[in-house]
């Protein structure tokens, strides 16, 4: 139960994703400040608040979603022929979509 703890891979992982999610979070105060700035004088501090608020909320619903999807390890379509067998998964069809998507944007 307690062996993720000492396994280097999952800290590795976690310093990775504390990483990213400070980056992503100073985007969010340049963006928000950005935008509330536009705003008038009286109006920006209750943006912010509420963007960053929103920004929170949005980031923690949205890496749950991320974590259900890439648990969906079973495979609901099945492919057993003579040369290939196989099965199709949530997590793959994600993983594919996410490829394809990082594809088309790197290219145009």
């Amino acid at each position: 139960m307690f062996e993720i703890f000492t396994n280097p891979d999952a800290w590795i992982a976690l310093l990775t994703l504390t990483f990213l999610e400070i980056v992503l979070g100073i985007d969010n105060i340049i963006f928000i400040s950005i935008a509330a700035g536009k705003l008038e004088k009286s109006a920006r501090k209750k943006a912010t608040n509420i963007g960053l608020i929103l920004a929170m909320v949005f980031r923690i619903v949205l890496l749950f979603g991320i974590s259900l999807l890439t648990s969906m390890k079973k495979p609901f379509w099945i492919i057993e022929n003579d040369w290939i067998h196989g099965g199709i998964s949530g997590q793959a069809l994600i993983l594919f979509a996410g490829g394809l998507f990082l594809l088309y944007k790197s290219t145009k």
